[in-house]
């Protein structure tokens, strides 16, 4: 019984883990997100994240395409201000296989012990916060998280990650209504 416990854990360690960008959400139950219409970047917010001022502007320019793509203006006086927290972290990934394995020769299969390996690799994992503040009253009304692998360093392959963060995170925005 144990030993098929252990396997279905390791089962879904490594489906969730192979999940591209993993989103979590947190809102003020109270807000009514149909009024915010309008949104602009709150800059003091923007120029305590730790990225180089590329990546921050990669950033901000997915979140307005995807704001724009919702129907949201940007403003001078807008109902939503919106800033970004980013941090970074280095993974261990440990992944074992063992068993057995086949081959075929000729019309017959063999079947020989393959051996117990080990695969060890490293990568960086980023978080990328992005904040809605209401401009009227400066209280954080929505947080979206997404943690995903950093492998691409440079170039379009960044700008495409970037993207994706960007997108799935806001993929949750606005946050469905219980009625």
């Amino acid at each position: 019984m144990k030993k098929v416990t252990l396997y279905l854990l390791l089962i879904a360690f490594v489906f969730t883990s192979c999940s591209t960008v993993r989103v979590l959400t947190d809102y003020d139950s109270k807000t009514d997100f149909n009024a915010y219409k309008t949104f602009a970047f709150y800059k003091k917010g923007i120029d305590k994240a730790a990225a180089s001022d590329l990546d921050k502007r990669r950033i901000l320019r997915a979140i307005e395409v995807e704001l724009l793509a919702k129907g949201f203006e940007k403003s001078s006086t807008p109902d939503v201000l919106v800033s970004i927290f980013i941090k970074s972290r280095k993974r261990v990934d440990v992944r074992a296989s063992f068993g057995y394995g086949s081959a075929y020769h000729y019309w017959y299969p063999r079947y020989y012990y393959r051996g117990n390996t080990v695969d060890v690799t490293q990568h960086t994992e980023g978080t990328l916060f992005i904040d809605f503040i209401d401009a009227t009253k400066k209280e954080l009304i929505w947080q979206g998280i997404g943690t995903g692998a950093l492998r691409a360093k440079t170039g379009p392959k960044k700008e495409e990650k970037i993207k994706l963060f960007v997108k799935e995170i806001l993929l949750k925005y606005p946050p469905e209504s219980k009625s």
